[in-house]
């Protein structure tokens, strides 16, 4: 076992800390940009990420930032670069390695992940640049008939393959498998799916020779459709998620980390505070935290607005949504607020 790999992992989800996902496509944060009128420009984007790199104190709560290819080379307003910003605050830089979803072929209207070809050469170029850890997302829908065996196993395939690529170049990888929340679907059968698409991911992930110790899951809460007539209540998340991860992830995983997944801001952190009581009250044998990227953002970007004269609210802003979702990490924001 590599155990840089495995200290490296470790310090990702350490207690009461978890990632911030700023990894968004150009595209994406041009529409979260817009939603808050925010001209999306190279300027723009480069001020908002120097934001939230220099908030002062962040590194109290967020171990690692996952950063978008754009983001790794660019440099501060002060000449230096993103990653001396995380670096000076304690945090782990990350990126984003692959390339988006396609369409599937001879599977309608499912997706597969694409970004293999050449992702070793670009792995050597991320560990120059700084990276410490690596993501890439899977998307699967749940639909009547789907997601299909035959779309799970392609996902999950080339999740280990990039996995296994990813930790030869000494980089850990996050492996995310998101199991989407769009439809009317109960909770019943977001686990069944969920334990599905998790059995498949590990099965491959072993056949590919991944060091577990060395690899995090990023992985959605088993949750109701968002158009289900009835949503599962809170503590159901937590139930049904401890549930289906005790069966599916192995203990030699060094910890969960949970994706925001389309839940609103509160949605998203209560849950996650139920999962925290959960655990406090009945061990688990990984930690569970955070990767959230819009939960964190959202309050900060609207503070912010463009204007420099908000830069101060902003980061308020930030530090406070990081501080509430780490309290539910413990399972202590219920308590706090």
């Amino acid at each position: 076992m590599d155990s840089k790999l495995a200290q490296t992992a470790a310090l990702l989800v350490a207690d009461g800390k978890g990632l911030l996902a700023a990894d968004e496509s150009t595209g994406t944060i041009e529409k979260r940009f817009e939603s808050v009128g925010i001209v999306s420009t190279e300027e723009s984007r480069r001020a908002w990420r120097e934001l939230l790199f220099t908030t002062a104190g962040l590194g109290r709560t967020i171990s690692g930032v996952i950063l978008f290819d754009e983001t790794i080379r660019e440099r501060a307003s002060t000449g230096k670069t993103m990653v001396e910003l995380l670096t000076a605050e304690g945090i782990l830089p990350g990126i984003k390695v692959d390339r988006g979803t396609h369409p599937l072929a001879g599977a309608d209207g499912e997706l597969v992940t694409e970004g293999l070809d050449g992702l070793r050469a670009r792995f050597d170029e991320y560990a120059a640049l700084g990276a410490r850890f690596s993501k890439w997302r899977a998307e699967l829908t749940i639909t009547d008939r789907g997601p299909t065996p035959y779309s799970i196993h392609v996902n999950a395939h080339a999740l280990a393959r990039y996995a296994a690529i990813s930790q030869a170049a000494g980089i850990v990888p996050i492996v995310e498998p998101e199991v989407m929340m769009e439809g009317g679907h109960d909770i019943r059968r977001c686990f069944e799916v969920t334990e599905a698409v998790h059995e498949a991911l590990f099965e491959e992930l072993v056949r590919q020779r991944v060091v577990l110790e060395g690899c995090l899951l990023k992985t959605n809460m088993v949750l109701s459709g968002k158009e289900a007539a009835k949503r599962a209540s809170p503590d159901e998340v937590a139930e049904e998620s401890l549930r289906c991860f005790r069966r599916t992830v192995p203990a030699a995983v060094p910890g969960i980390v949970f994706l925001s997944g389309g839940q609103e801001d509160e949605e998203s952190v209560v849950n996650l505070d139920a999962i925290g009581r959960l655990v406090r009250r009945r061990a688990a044998p990984w930690p569970l935290t955070f990767s959230y990227g819009r939960g964190l953002e959202s309050e900060p970007m609207r503070a912010w607005a463009g204007q420099s004269a908000n830069k101060a609210a902003a980061q308020a802003a930030l530090l406070h949504r990081a501080r509430l979702t780490s309290l539910a990490s413990l399972g202590q924001y219920r308590d706090a607020r």
